[in-house]
């Protein structure tokens, strides 16, 4: 292994004692005063204090018409990738139920969750595809309640985030941002509350949904954007400095990786990413995240190469070497995996039909990304209609309680194996 460039800042994702203690305290004030606490953290943000945050049917009416029908087709094309492979993945999922022993009946069942909050970004880059990702997600689970909130973009309403959302089937949406936005799902201020929270935004709601696991669901532990390429000689630098200046244009600390089996494509991809970086609109946050979390590594072969993307454990891994599938195979550490140089990551954020809600900093290791099967509960029962097989069982448990001295529990194992059994 030969390290061409390396990260010019390590361990910058440590705890921010600082930042969790100021969205604590915003949420405990949202939590103390509700609607007035909301409304004030609204105006102080965004600029945006309306007689009510819910948008009305009309006004969702008035929005999606006022977006170009082109726009309002292409959301809807993605919509359509997004629902089917979502779809696929649902009936893939099946309930189960089997006799174990006679009479004795065991199965599952997968229930949606009640009631969902997404949250879709704003700022600079109103992350409309985020609505697709969550709120359709989650209807196509069957969730019964999606609500969506989004925030306001320099006091406008962003026309596009809002018709997405309508279109993918919210039932609630609220022009609402930040840490006041996930605090008042949550928490129930505004609305009836959520049982989940779904969906990305900046370093303070993923704090603010980090605080409030518990009190509801979250979807995953969320930080910057990373993307991994595994490269030989068969690609070239133009592709693949495109490929990581994508990813790094999300966030000053987002991680943009090349691993390579040549030395000359990693040397000219260094050379072709500052090239690129002298035109590309969003250099200004790129070019500090290839500065400061850019690498650029030699394996020795694809073994070694292999070895690395898996303890690296990345979000986006996209893969364009001369045996793609030796990796497709063998990867196990990942959020997505992008198979040859035809496909690329943003594909996948934007329009392909796989979910970009992805694990990072290294939740790869333990955890897949926002799926149909998030806002689903697999929940067991279990049925016993013969006596026989109760007062067998019920012999095993009571020595097994015994063992552990749970004497309610081997009561409730005893009562009937006196009940049922021979006697």
């Amino acid at each position: 292994m030969k390290v061409l460039k390396d990260a010019a800042v390590k361990g910058a994702h440590g705890d921010d004692l600082e930042l969790t203690a100021k969205v604590r305290g915003i949420i405990a004030d949202i939590s103390d005063r509700g609607e007035v606490a909301v409304r004030e953290l609204s105006e102080t943000f965004d600029g945006w204090a309306p007689e009510s945050f819910r948008l009305s049917t009309s006004q969702l009416d008035e929005i999606i018409d006022s977006v170009d029908p082109s726009t309002i087709a292409d959301i809807e094309f993605a919509q359509s990738q997004i629902r089917n492979f979502a779809q696929v993945q649902r009936n893939s999922m099946l309930d189960v139920e089997v006799e174990t022993l006679p009479g004795v009946i065991l199965g599952h069942k997968h229930l949606p969750i009640g009631n969902v909050g997404c949250y879709v970004p704003g700022g600079r880059y109103p992350m409309v595809a985020s609505a697709h990702m969550s709120v359709l997600t989650a209807k196509v689970a069957g969730v019964p309640r999606v609500v969506a909130c989004t925030p306001p973009i320099n006091g406008e309403i962003p026309a596009e985030t809002i018709s997405a959302m309508a279109l993918a089937g919210a039932d609630e949406i609220y022009l609402l941002g930040g840490i006041q936005a996930v605090a008042a799902m949550a928490l129930g201020v505004l609305m009836d509350p959520v049982d989940m929270l779904v969906g990305p935004g900046n370093a303070f709601v993923a704090e603010a949904k980090r605080l409030l696991f518990g009190r509801v669901g979250i979807d995953l532990p969320a930080g910057p954007t990373e993307t991994l390429l595994l490269t030989d000689d068969t690609v070239d630098a133009e592709i693949c400095a495109t490929d990581l200046l994508g990813q790094a244009e999300h966030g000053p600390s987002s991680p943009a990786i090349l691993l390579t089996t040549s030395e000359a494509l990693g040397k000219a991809t260094i050379v072709e990413v500052d090239r690129q970086l002298e035109t590309l609109r969003t250099a200004d946050i790129a070019s500090v995240a290839w500065r400061d979390h850019g690498r650029v590594i030699v394996c020795d072969d694809h073994d070694e190469m292999l070895m690395i993307a898996n303890d690296i454990a990345s979000e986006h891994v996209q893969v364009m070497t001369s045996d793609d599938q030796f990796f497709a195979d063998n990867m196990t550490n990942y959020g997505a995996l992008f198979l040859g140089p035809m496909t690329n990551v943003a594909y996948g954020d934007k329009v392909i039909g796989t979910n970009h809600t992805l694990p990072t900093q290294g939740a790869a290791r333990y955890t897949g990304g926002l799926w149909v099967g998030k806002f689903l509960k697999t929940c067991t029962y279990q049925r016993v209609e013969n006596a026989e097989s109760s007062a067998l069982i019920g012999e095993y448990c009571s020595r097994l309680c015994a063992i552990e001295n749970f004497d309610g529990h081997q009561a409730q194992a005893d009562i009937r194996v006196e009940r049922y059994g021979v006697n």
